[in-house]
């Protein structure tokens, strides 16, 4: 009997992360983390969880365009699905209505990642593997059947695509089994929220090293004497032995950029994150050029909203670490031809490190390593299954690649990510590690989950949506 898609499920799930300043930056002062989470329902009993995340209000907004988006996947047989998701995800992001209000962008595609990441964690229990197992036994052929090429066959071609992945055959059960035993490379977030006391600061800093973390960042751009005062409260924590990185969350013009980072030199951040705003390719391009000489990189990408904008900043040079978002674009489809144009586009390994550039025959090739941003709720989840992908079947190395990781809400999940040694332990069972816990279900549903009606009770909120 066909696998046929019966029902689309769509919730408003939020957490108050406000009341004790988790998640908060330059930009995002309050955010309550959030998402709009999306349940697949099929005929034989099988479901698939995916999400999207959000910062508290609007959530509605995506839960509707998510609603609105159902009626494409309702009815559907998942094989027909499957066997050429490309042009499946070609339907979803063109509906010629719905694309209107985007297209491949804002909250449609906000919209498109839920469904779409609900799509492969349903696939994948389907076929009862996790989403990275599922990718990495994927064939060449079959994998690049799941991109829509358009708008990036200038930089990479199917063929191309499918060219790199079978280059990178051999090795790759040993390199499966060095990541089962090893797991892959994290750094934190944890300790470097703005709205965190100094002390709490130092507290955070001591549990992450004493859990072997060797690369931290913190949150920048609110104001100068306190990020001086904060990287160097940091610094004096970790040590110069180990890596800091800097976010600013797009908070400061081009110029301001610049300056604000040389101020900041002194404490030898590997990158820069979101300087300016995230469509400003021409703008990232000028800070990268201007800080190569002091060994600072420029990373960007949770809010870059598709793929053509990747590929922009790529040829660009725009950028020296390439940051996904598991949530931001159109989902995995979306995502691995980011991979692979980052791959193409991002130089050469060999020679001598400089910083994080290379020598090679006499030239600097800029590295572009895809280091995914995470956090949030799921998003950790999600991308440690692609960047697990990306280990075993494309680049081969983990070297200069690293997935964020915040240690919040991660208890919400039925599978939560597993950290050891301050990497990534694969995630085993069948899925996306998307599906919540009934419990969080039960209580965070807004409005009317139980702890949601507590804090409206108790004046903590005030109704807004």
């Amino acid at each position: 009997m066909a696998t046929l898609i019966t029902d689309v499920d769509v919730k408003d799930v939020r957490f108050p992360t406000s009341l004790l300043a988790d998640g908060s930056d330059a930009m995002h002062t309050d955010p309550d983390y959030s998402c709009a989470y999306v349940t697949i329902k099929t005929n034989k009993g099988i479901e698939g969880y995916g999400l999207t995340f959000t910062l508290g209000r609007g959530t509605e907004i995506v839960t509707q365009a998510c609603k609105s988006m159902s009626y494409l996947v309702k009815g559907q047989n998942t094989v027909d699905i499957f066997s050429n998701f490309g042009s499946f995800w070609r339907k979803l992001t063109s509906e010629t209505q719905l694309r209107w209000l985007g297209p491949e962008k804002g909250v449609t595609h906000l919209a498109t990642a839920a469904i779409i990441n609900a799509l492969w964690d349903l696939w994948a229990r389907l076929e009862k593997r996790p989403v990275w197992k599922l990718l990495v036994d994927l064939t060449p052929e079959q994998l690049v059947s799941t991109i829509d090429f358009r708008y990036i066959t200038d930089v990479v071609t199917k063929e191309e695509a499918i060219e790199m992945l079978r280059a990178s055959e051999e090795g790759k059960k040993e390199r499966e089994e060095f990541l089962i035993k090893n797991g892959y490379p994290a750094y934190t977030t944890q300790v470097g929220w703005l709205g965190y006391s100094d002390e709490k600061v130092k507290t955070l800093c001591k549990k992450f090293l004493d859990l072997n973390f060797t690369s931290f960042k913190a949150k920048v751009g609110q104001n100068l004497k306190d990020d001086i005062r904060r990287c160097r409260l940091i610094r004096e924590m970790i040590g110069y032995e180990n890596k800091l990185m800097v976010d600013a969350n797009q908070v400061w013009d081009v110029d301001q950029s610049i300056e604000w980072m040389k101020e900041l030199k002194e404490f030898k951040p590997l990158w820069i994150e979101e300087p300016t705003s995230p469509d400003d390719i021409l703008g990232h391009a000028k800070i990268a050029e201007a800080l190569r000489p002091f060994g600072i990189g420029v990373a960007t990408g949770e809010m870059c909203a598709n793929r053509v904008m990747f590929k922009q900043l790529l040829q660009a040079k725009a950028i020296n670490y390439c940051q996904i978002d598991s949530a931001r674009i159109g989902g995995i489809n979306e995502i691995l031809s980011v991979y692979f144009m980052s791959k193409k586009l991002g130089g050469k390994l060999g020679g001598d490190t400089i910083g994080h550039w290379r020598r090679h025959s006499n030239n600097i090739f800029i590295l572009v390593p895809v280091c995914p941003h995470a956090g949030g709720i799921g998003l950790c989840e999600m991308v440690q299954h692609l960047q697990m992908w990306d280990f075993v079947s494309l680049t081969g190395t983990t070297k200069e690649r690293v997935i964020e990781y915040v240690d919040q809400q991660h208890e919400h999940f039925e599978q939560p990510v597993r950290i050891q040694n301050a990497c990534y332990m694969p995630p085993m069972s069948p899925g996306y590690s998307t599906k919540l816990t009934d419990d969080c279900l039960e209580n965070y549903v807004h409005p009317d989950g139980k702890q949601w009606k507590h804090m409206y009770e108790k004046g903590l909120f005030q109704k807004t949506s």
